[in-house]
């Protein structure tokens, strides 16, 4: 995306779009701190449980075609409106009568985010400027401070209301689009895509980056066995070892507070010393706290997580740097291709995580990531900087 010389950072812009990541992900948490009280609910396993993510990243499937589509249409109403419509599907969670009502709800959600991540790093790559790793890093911590107060929040409604009083936090969601259709309704980003009356051909510009994909995907997916199995099944994991709701969802919260932290500082130090170096860093140290979180009792493990967490949550910045840094006139089809494939692996890692889980225990599981996660390392080193 072309930048003018004189483009600086657009502060107030950017905690805007920031803001915005934060209402919309903050609802999107709500599923990994209720899975103990769904399982119970509806008898459901660990699979199963672990398939309502999969469920909802399932839409991603389409970030491709979103790409191309905020291409053409007014894309920033997509950031506007989405913290609302997904707000609403996801605080009906608690009153979904059958397994079937969960995998609609996950859908539906699923797509209005879909329509919110594919946009969203575009538009705050505009408004860095000449600050994109901050810039990166300041959007990226909206999203991870809504995942720290998100489990705390449903835990909270479903402490005052019960499992069935969740939809009481849908009118939050509403309000906050109110807001950032004020916020955000000048900001346009359509202007700096390509005029060119010419088709582009989708395919070529995909082969043209097939070897940043290639690096990006592999880090992705065995980086994912850690932080799947901790962002997804770590509630479940304490409660099963006989902790209560609120200290596993605690836990949670204080594994995404870290990571606010780690995504937070990732950006600025990564534009110091090189995106390659940072993920280096992050690749090797990773998968050795996530065996010393296995190996510690109960009363280490809190500040395991922690540290862990810094690390944890890194990456995500870093690599959204990356992508959105490459030299292409077709910035939100990039995106959207990287988008898909993040979510989709994930998804995929989940379910092999959850399928792992049911048949030798969370521990085990939690053992076996590790090993499956220091198959990130390679990958990193084949990922060139400025690709």
């Amino acid at each position: 995306m072309p930048l003018s010389k004189s483009c600086k950072f657009q502060t107030t812009n950017v905690l805007s779009t920031s803001l915005a990541h934060f209402f919309h992900d903050i609802y999107t948490s709500f599923l990994a701190p209720l899975l103990p009280l769904l399982i119970d609910k509806m008898g459901i396993s660990l699979f199963q449980a672990g398939t309502l993510s999969v469920f909802q990243k399932i839409p991603t499937i389409l970030n491709p075609l979103i790409g191309i589509l905020a291409e053409r249409v007014p894309s920033r109403y997509f950031i506007i409106f989405t913290p609302a419509i997904t707000g609403i599907f996801m605080s009906l969670i608690g009153i979904a009568p059958s397994y079937i009502f969960l995998v609609i709800i996950m859908l539906a959600s699923g797509l209005s985010s879909a329509f919110f991540h594919v946009p969203g790093p575009v538009m705050i790559r505009k408004v860095s400027c000449d600050r994109p790793g901050l810039g990166m890093s300041l959007f990226m911590v909206g999203g991870e401070v809504a995942r720290t107060a998100g489990p705390l929040a449903i835990l909270g409604a479903v402490s005052l209301w019960g499992l069935e009083g969740t939809w009481r936090l849908a009118p939050l969601g509403i309000i906050a689009s109110m807001v950032l259709f004020h916020r955000l309704k000048d900001i346009e980003i359509r202007q700096d895509f390509s005029k060119d009356k010419v088709k582009p051909d989708y395919f070529k510009v995909f082969n043209s980056f097939i070897p940043l994909f290639t690096s990006v995907t592999g880090f992705t997916f065995f980086f994912g066995a850690i932080k799947s199995s901790l962002t997804l099944y770590l509630p479940t994991f304490l409660m099963f070892e006989g902790h209560t709701l609120w200290f596993a969802g605690a836990a949670l919260a204080i594994l995404q507070g870290a990571g606010v932290a780690g995504t937070l500082l990732a950006g600025p130090l990564a534009d110091k010393i090189g995106n390659r170096n940072l993920l280096r860093i992050v690749a090797i140290l990773t998968p050795l706290l996530m065996l010393l979180f296995t190996q510690v009792n109960s009363f280490w493990r809190i500040p395991v997580l922690i540290i862990m967490g810094f690390f944890l949550f890194a990456p995500s910045p870093v690599i959204l740097s990356v992508v959105n840094d490459v030299k292409t006139k077709h910035l939100t089809f990039i995106n959207g291709l990287y988008i898909t494939i993040n979510f989709l692996l994930n998804a995929v890692m989940v379910m092999i995580m959850g399928w792992i889980a049911d048949r030798i225990g969370l521990n085990m599981a939690f053992l076996i990531s590790v090993a499956i996660g220091m198959g990130a390392i390679p990958f990193i080193w084949s990922l060139k900087e400025g690709e």
